[in-house]
Parts: C-alpha cells; structure tokens; sequence
C-alpha cells in the first residue's frame, strides 16, 4: 500500500510498548515502510546538588536503553529493519519532533489494559503526543492484534471523521478488507419525553452520514455495513467492536489544537482508553 512510508515506534521498556513494537513489523510489511524506534529518557526533576549530573542520566537511560537492545533483538528475530534513537527531554515532546524530523507518517504507541486511560488521560504521554502531533496516531492495546478482516469507522458528519473515512477506503481497497460505520447518537434520557423532535433529528442526520460513506464505499467496490445505534457513545462504539471483532478503528481528530477540544472528557479520550483493538487517529 505505502501509504506510510516510515513509522516511529516509542518505546519505555514495558510489555504493551514492546506489544506494540511487535505488531508494527507485522504493520510494516503491509505498508512497505520503514520503523525508527525510540525511547525517551524524561528530564530528572529532583535536586541535581544531591549527586553526580553525569551519574544521575547514566543511570536513568540505563533502562531506556536495555529497551532499544530488546527492541533490537525482536528486529532481528522478526526479519525487520530497525533503526533505534534514545532521545533525552520531555517525552511526548520529543516523540512528535523526532517523528517530524524522520518524516514519519504514523506514530505507534502501546496501550496497558482496557482501562489504563480512563484516569488521568490529560497527563499520560499517548494523550499529548495525540493532542499535540500533526501526524497520525496508532494506539494498540496490549495483547490486541492489528487485524484487516474488517475496519471499523466511527462518524459524526464532521470533517475529522471524513479525514478518517478517507484514510479507512485506502486501507479497505489496499487490503481487501471490510468496512463497518457506526454513527451513535447519544442524547440524555429526557430527550425522549421533552425534545422528542430533536432526537429524530439526530438520528436522521446520523442515518444520512453513515448513507453517505455506504455510497463512497460500494462506487470503490468495498463491502460496507452501517449502523447507527443509540446509547452512550463511547460503550456502544467498543461494545460494537467487540461484538463484531473489529480489527481496526480509525477515528478523526481534531488535529493541532490541543487537548482541550480533542480529549478532555471526550468519546474519543474513552474510546481510546477501552477499546479492545488498535485505534488510529487520523489526521486531516
């Protein structure tokens, strides 16, 4: 396919980043591309009068760079063609330029457990490397597995969900794959009783969106399957990716505004922290 001609993989040592290294080589092969790995070394906050400045950031790299040589190690056993970077600073930071700097496409990041994001997302490195970077993002749980039977596309008529729908009719027409499109709409329960006309509304807009990328994909010969379900949004999109064993989401972002507007509190923030499949954010 080639859409992504390199990738950056951040690694810190723990098993759902070294996960995640592993599924990028299968991801690799696919896409025909290159892979920098990197891990960051964060900047030392405690009091540098207590010891040595030379000892202090060779001891804390020391576990970054046993990192870099597992990751090296997996390369290796794998057929893959790695190229490793241990970068020093503030680490989501670093990721995002150094990302630039290679002109890396996508950004891959492991995710531990379903609920690792649901507290404390705003803090957490993959929350700001998704709010801050221009570059698409690839977030695989740990344990999960990057699958191409079916894509799973989530919609809400906004231009960031038709950057992600875009990128989803590349992947389905590269790969042979199927697509599903889910729009939910998540309204409070007096809704119903109070603004019975609002809803309708809603949810005729929510049928028109998911009617529309039914079209683009049957005039690309893609197989197509779209829903629009009621509910809160962010356990009926995960709920539907495990019923339906969704092998990748792809979902839009906001892009460089930050993470205010993309994830405090967002669907995609608790998308993102529950789903039990590789999600990717795409960029406009």
């Amino acid at each position: 396919m080639g859409k992504y001609r390199k990738l950056l993989v951040a690694i810190d040592g723990s098993s759902a980043s070294l996960h995640a290294l592993n599924e990028s080589f299968r991801f690799a092969v696919h896409e025909k591309c290159w892979i920098t790995v990197s891990s960051v070394v964060p900047a030392y906050e405690g009091d540098l009068e207590l010891i040595s400045i030379t000892n202090i950031q060779d001891i804390m790299r020391q576990p970054y760079e046993k990192a870099l040589a597992e990751a090296a190690a997996m390369a290796k056993k794998s057929g893959a063609l790695i190229k490793t970077v241990c970068e020093e600073g503030e680490v989501y930071q670093r990721i995002i330029d150094l990302a630039e700097a290679e002109n890396c496409g996508l950004i891959v990041m492991g995710r531990t457990g379903q609920h690792s994001l649901e507290h404390g997302f705003i803090g957490s490195v993959t929350a700001r490397v998704i709010g801050y970077s221009g570059i698409d993002v690839l977030v695989v749980p740990d344990g999960s597995s990057i699958g191409w039977d079916r894509i799973l596309i989530v919609t809400d008529g906004s231009r960031y969900s038709n950057a992600a729908t875009t990128k989803a009719l590349d992947f389905a027409q590269a790969y042979g794959c199927a697509l599903s499109v889910v729009s939910v709409v998540d309204v409070p329960p007096e809704f119903y009783g109070e603004a019975p006309k609002v809803v309708e509304d809603l949810i005729d807009n929510a049928r028109r969106y998911v009617r529309k990328i039914r079209e683009m994909a049957e005039a690309a010969g893609i197989k197509v399957d779209t829903y629009v379900q009621e509910g809160e949004a962010y356990e009926t999109i995960v709920g539907f990716a495990l019923e339906h064993k969704i092998g990748m989401m792809i979902m839009g972002s906001h892009g460089r505004t930050g993470l205010r507007r993309l994830l405090m509190g967002s669907v995609a923030e608790k998308v993102i922290g529950h789903s039990p499949c590789p999600v990717l954010v795409a960029r406009m």
